[in-house]
């Protein structure tokens, strides 16, 4: 369920400013979204989940207002964004 050390890193270098800067807005919309896919996986395995459905729902809900703060600030990343990732269809 969780991220291995090489994926995160590789994550960051792509979406980050440099390959150390986890901060970057960018950097950790990927992350959560790459978090969020994880937990797909587990769901359709235990459906009766309820306390980890929960943590989805935060982390759908912190990527959501990160997206639009992203979206506030830089509206040409956001789109960028959001076609590398496949968010928005």
């Amino acid at each position: 369920m969780t991220i291995s050390k090489e994926a995160k890193s590789e994550l960051v270098e792509k979406y980050g400013k440099s390959g150390q800067d986890t901060g970057a807005i960018t950097a950790q919309i990927a992350l959560l979204t790459e978090r969020i896919k994880d937990l797909g996986q587990h769901f359709s395995d235990n459906p009766k989940d309820h306390s980890s459905r929960r943590g989805l729902m935060k982390m759908v809900s912190r990527r959501k207002h990160l997206l639009e703060y992203l979206q506030k600030k830089n509206a040409v990343a956001y789109k960028e964004l959001i076609e590398k990732l496949e968010l928005r269809k």
